[in-house]
């Protein structure tokens, strides 16, 4: 069976579950990520052979899932306690051991009995010699009849007492009492540490400071050492997101960590009392995971890539999955898995199930793809569930699901509604009429933003043509706080209004002005809109204020495909227009919400002359262009054959 073919309810419906909870829920972490087979694979064997893995792709994509799941097939090797001891022959350089798993408490143990015991040693041998001397000062002071000797006794004892308690050499036992890094018992799974945004003292070890320094109130410099993430992760995982955001020194140092399997723990501050100290290289066996988006390859250290491009794995993850029966029963899975993590929430019923999936389709933004950016998805069932809750509802419904979606807009939403009240106020665009140079253009915001929901706005844009100021250097202005790719796209229109014009365009200045981008604009998702608008105020052709369009042009005229299409579509209707117009190759990413079905004419276009035939009002004007439009694209005549041939014969 072709899911494509088959509509999300049907499906659903055909599906033997009332709710998600008949949905079975895998007990293994691996087989819950959902879509990243490939990379689950590249994982899996990375894990079994002990290699470096770096993840990139799209956040929400199930890195850190993928990451967590590798603990799962690690080769089963005895995990170690590691130990740190007091160095008599040199207090800056600490010891370290290590122990089978779940001995260095014992040891540790054994260390505080016999410190103990010592200091109870000291202890009486102090309080014999104070009592000893006390009474030796109350039976002089008897024998003599003389009293003041007894308070100099006690004043004595006192003070030895005193001096003995201060004394190092009598406070030698807390040096004796060794310290526990690393700590595991003997069952343990290998151990997965997150140390994504840690600083370097948390992810390479550090050592206090310690404001006592003297008088024997100092703490023992190895009672101060602190371990790190990657000793920690010694013999397991040790997982860092967005990697390029570690400073190059600890990038560094982490490498080091990864050839040596040791690394050795230092103060990290270098006015610390600890700065002078570091110990004996610490085990840190560990298998890293790094990850990021794609960007993050231009922040990390190139020797560290280098390390795990040699000595492991680099994935790309990927943010869609096809629509096909498989994935939407691992898309139901997820549904399922998020209500049991969750542990607060009811399970779904179909209904909602049928919003979430259609949800799923929407964000992918293509036709026949389901979205695997599922930490946001995953976020929309909670808000549903919470909705559920507060409604006291047993089950989650398609109700919640869509009360849901209106409440937790994403804060790019939630501006663009505002901006559409002002613009609707103050009209700065019109829903009716025709105008000469002005068109409904569509952008997105959020972007850029790294969330997967986009949120469509319409942005007027206005072309205006005036003579130029110095004869046969006509130029084309744009303001609006353009980008670099906005920019580049209004120069590539220009040659597609200068071919179509026909007009000799030296001696005029083409304005082209985006009203209201007060963010700016990136993209070239405009350049449709650009066209039309320029074209309009050259020929002098009112354009259909009912409607908007989308769409990036190519020099030659041809219709591109852009992204957020259906948010754009969805932007047109709030705004009350009644036509839009998309490029062709994005019709059957249009995925709308049932709120928004029926709510406007959707036009798709492949060439600019398509666009102008549905946007300008028809007119004689309007003729006249097509009819000159015509024969600019008619082909060249062809050369008769007798020609041909004399000039085959000439050339001869």
């Amino acid at each position: 069976m072709d899911a494509n073919n088959e509509s999300i309810e049907d499906w659903v419906n055909s599906e033997n579950i009332q709710t998600t909870k008949d949905v079975e829920v895998p007990k293994i972490l691996f087989d819950q990520v959902i879509g990243q087979e490939e990379a689950g694979e590249v994982v899996k064997k990375a894990a079994l052979q002990k290699r470096h893995v770096l993840l990139l792709g799209e956040p929400g994509t199930g890195k850190s899932m993928l990451a967590q799941s590798m603990v799962d097939f690690l080769p089963k090797e005895e995990l170690e306690d590691i130990v740190v001891f007091h160095n008599p022959e040199d207090n800056n350089r600490p010891k370290i051991k290590t122990f089978p798993a779940g001995k260095a408490k014992e040891i540790v143990r054994q260390y505080q009995i016999r410190a103990e015991q010592d200091k109870k040693d000291k202890s009486r041998m102090i309080i014999t010699i104070v009592f000893s001397i006390f009474i030796v000062g109350l039976i002089l002071s008897i024998l003599t009849l003389n009293y003041y000797i007894v308070f100099l006794a006690l004043l004595v004892a006192v003070m030895i007492y005193f001096f003995a308690s201060m004394n190092p050499a009598m406070r030698s036992e807390r040096a004796m009492i060794p310290k526990i890094l690393v700590s595991h018992t003997p069952n343990d799974k290998p151990p997965f540490i997150d140390s994504t945004g840690v600083h370097s003292g948390a992810l390479l070890g550090d050592v206090r400071h310690d404001p006592f320094q003297s008088g024997g109130l100092e703490t023992p410099s190895h009672d101060r050492v602190e371990a790190g993430n990657i000793h920690k992760a010694d013999k397991g995982v040790l997982f860092i997101d967005e990697i390029n955001l570690l400073r190059p020194e600890s990038q560094q140092a982490l490498l080091t960590a990864m050839q040596e399997k040791k690394f050795p723990i230092s103060g990290q501050s270098e006015r610390s009392t600890g700065a002078l100290v570091q110990t004996e290289p610490v085990p840190c066996d560990f298998v890293l995971v790094a990850a990021g988006n794609l960007d993050a390859l231009q922040g990390m250290h190139p020797a560290l890539r280098s390390r795990i491009r040699g000595y492991g794995y680099e994935v790309y993850v990927r943010d869609s999955m096809e629509d096909n029966e498989e994935n939407r029963k691992k898309l139901l899975q997820f549904i399922a898995q998020e209500v049991v993590k969750d542990k607060k929430i009811p399970h779904f019923d179909k209904s909602a199930v049928i919003e979430i999936m259609k949800e799923a389709q929407k964000r992918s933004g293509r036709r026949g793809k389901l979205t695997l950016r599922l930490r946001e998805l995953g976020g929309l069932i909670r808000a549903a569930g919470d909705v559920a809750i507060s409604e006291k509802a047993s089950v989650v419904t398609s109700d919640h699901v869509i009360k849901a979606k209106e409440f937790s807009k994403p804060v790019e939403q939630q501006i663009a509604d505002r901006s559409l009240e002002i613009k609707r106020l103050y009209k700065t665009f019109h829903n009716k009429g025709a105008e000469v140079g002005t068109v409904n253009g569509l952008a997105v915001m959020g972007a850029n933003s790294g969330m997967a929901e986009y949120t469509g706005v319409v942005m007027p844009i206005v072309a205006e043509i005036t003579p130029s100021q110095t004869k046969g250097h006509g130029s084309v202005f744009a303001t609006g706080k353009l980008g670099d790719i906005a920019k580049e796209a209004v120069q590539n229109v220009s040659a597609v209004f200068k071919k179509i014009s026909g007009k000799d365009l030296s001696d005029l200045d083409i304005h082209i002005q985006f009203i209201g981008t007060y963010e700016g604009v990136e993209g070239d998702s405009a350049s449709v809109s650009i066209a039309t608008a320029v074209i309009s105020a050259i020929e002098e052709i009112p354009i259909k204020q009912n409607l908007a369009m989308t769409g990036s042009l190519s020099v030659r005229g041809n219709v591109l495909p852009v992204g957020g299409v259906t948010a754009k579509v969805e932007a047109a209707i709030d705004a009350g227009l009644d036509e839009v117009i998309v490029p062709a190759s994005n019709f059957g990413d249009i995925i709308l919400d049932q709120k928004y079905t029926d709510k406007i004419k959707i036009i798709p276009v492949s060439t600019i002359e398509e666009v102008l035939d549905e946007a300008l009002e028809k007119s004689d004007e309007k003729k006249l262009l097509f009819e000159r439009i015509a024969e600019l694209l008619k082909p060249p005549s062809t050369i008769s054959p007798s020609k041909k041939g004399r000039t085959g014969t000439s050339a001869a």
